[in-house]
């Protein structure tokens, strides 16, 4: 990447970056005892912390020179950074492994794809009793079907020839179709679908494990009233947990060297004992160091505030309860960091759905048609979430970029950085 370096140096943990600079730097906590260089480019300003590339971006004009950490949904690092008078939000944007050499090549990666696919679509299906299903690409604006995962992400809509005055939306994610499937389809209590969902989620930041293009198996299963605490969820996310340790053991079986690396049990924890054990990291770098120490780890109560004040991750309201949710991460030695496979919990009964849209302001939602069956106890009590397939197979390939699992489209600036890395972008 050309560009002129406007600072380098070293810093080290709470220190202050000055000398050449003109203007202080805080360092993110846990990054320490690395190279900082800041280049200066014609479009943007790139920052490289040792191996690590951020973006910077610029959000406004400040009077005063406060720098804090900031978290950010889907960023594996973020920062504010002070320049002439303006904040800068930086976030990581490409991480580069040192001395990678990726397992298969791109015909090989192609045929284990399909091999890791097929085997832990299968062993998902029996260890949940679910049935597959077709799903919808989009669904129209009034139906209330589309998911608005943190509030603020715009879903790709358009409208179609043929349906006047309809607006028609791309899916985000499929949480609360699968429910209205379940009761159109009549399936009975602790049966379940799962379907294959593509999806475009045109804000998406981009790096090493963020694409627009979204693909992932959504499931969905009938529950009763009893089912809804924290024991049934734990349960539940130790069958998915043992899908995933079947097709790591698949893979050993398949391909010679391959590695073992999940351990036998995964850890459960809450968002607020995680907030608790690290109250100085942001809530991504308190999943890496959990994640590092146990391997495998599910974090529990997503979407409301903590202790602090301040929310884990964001979560729509109206599909999981935020009490009876929660996330499925590994430690990825590849990039060094914390990878989440899967996003999952039990849904939302009445009180819960009342309870949640009071709190994010977003009770107009009541009028809409899944919002009124699910108040008027039409649609079935269900648990459910997400498990990213390129996520998967990136995570039991070994790769270091999800385009090397999908086809997708890249900044021409990462394109070439991963050309330069022996990268194969697909």
């Amino acid at each position: 990447m050309m560009g002129r370096v406007i600072w380098e140096g070293s810093h080290s943990e709470s220190a202050m970056v000055r000398g050449r600079y003109d203007n202080p730097f805080e360092e993110h906590p846990g990054i320490s005892n690395r190279n900082l260089r800041i280049v200066d480019l014609d479009a943007a300003r790139t920052l490289y912390l040792g191996d690590i590339e951020y973006r910077l971006f610029r959000i406004g004009r400040v009077n005063h020179v406060l720098i804090r950490v900031v978290p950010r949904k889907q960023c594996l690092s973020s920062l504010y950074f002070r320049d002439e008078g303006f904040f800068y939000l930086i976030f990581q944007y490409f991480i580069r492994p040192k001395g990678y050499r990726t397992m298969h090549d791109v015909l090989e990666t192609q045929i284990a794809i399909k091999r890791i696919k097929d085997y832990f679509e299968k062993s998902l299906s029996e260890q949940l009793n679910l049935t597959r299903v077709s799903a919808p690409l989009f669904v129209t604006t009034d139906t209330g079907l589309n998911d608005y995962l943190n509030g603020v992400e715009r879903p790709v809509s358009f409208d179609v020839k043929s349906i006047e005055g309809k607006r028609v939306e791309i899916v985000q994610s499929l949480a609360k179709w699968k429910r209205m499937a379940l009761y159109k389809y009549g399936f009975k209590p602790y049966e379940g679908l799962y379907t294959d969902m593509n999806a475009i989620r045109r804000d998406e930041d981009l790096d090493n494990i963020h694409s627009i293009y979204v693909d992932q198996w959504d499931w969905e299963k009938i529950i009763m009233k009893e089912d809804r605490n924290i024991d049934f969820l734990k349960d539940c996310v130790r069958k998915i947990y043992k899908a995933f340790k079947n097709t790591e053991r698949c893979m050993q079986g398949i391909y010679k060297d391959y590695e073992e690396i999940l351990p036998d049990e995964i850890t459960f924890i809450t968002s607020q004992e995680l907030e608790d054990m690290y109250p100085d990291k942001s809530p991504k770098e308190r999943e890496n160091a959990i994640a590092k120490e146990k391997g495998a780890v599910f974090i529990t109560g997503i979407g409301g505030k903590l202790k602090s004040g301040k929310r884990h991750d964001g979560r729509s309201p109206d599909y999981d309860d935020w009490m009876l949710n929660g996330d499925i991460l590994f430690w990825y030695p590849v990039l060094d960091m914390a990878l989440e496979l899967s996003s999952m919990g039990i849904r939302v009964d009445k009180d819960a759905l009342l309870r949640q849209l009071k709190l994010s302001d977003c009770e107009d939602r009541l009028k809409l048609e899944y919002h009124q069956m699910l108040m008027e106890d039409k649609l079935p009590l269900t648990i459910g979430g997400g498990i990213g397939q390129s996520r998967i197979c990136m995570f039991f390939l070994r790769k270091a970029h999800i385009g090397e699992i999908q086809a997708s489209i890249w900044p021409q600036e990462m394109i070439s950085i991963c050309e330069a890395h022996k990268i194969a972008l697909l």
